[in-house]
């Protein structure tokens, strides 16, 4: 139960809380596109923006930097093929 003294929810404070994830959307995109696109590097960009996402609070920070790891080692085995084919 909120204290009588407590002010009031602020709606911009509210609003703003689904703009707050920007490092972990970030970490979601490098994900993909660590999958297509140079594994290494953008698998840890995402790694790094999924922990600094999840370190602020963020829900999706967590499993940013998962799906940045799981994109990186989906591209380097995707590569390796694709070069042994070759």
């Amino acid at each position: 139960m909120p204290h009588p003294d407590d002010p009031p929810p602020d709606d911009a404070a509210r609003r703003r809380r689904g703009v707050d994830q920007v490092p972990s959307v970030l970490g979601c995109v490098c994900a993909a596109v660590a999958v297509l696109y140079a594994p290494v590097l953008f698998g840890l960009a995402g790694i790094v923006l999924g922990v600094l996402g999840h370190l602020r609070g963020e829900p999706l920070g967590r499993w940013a930097a998962l799906a940045a790891g799981a994109g990186m080692g989906a591209g380097t085995v995707l590569t390796l093929v694709l070069e042994s084919v070759r």
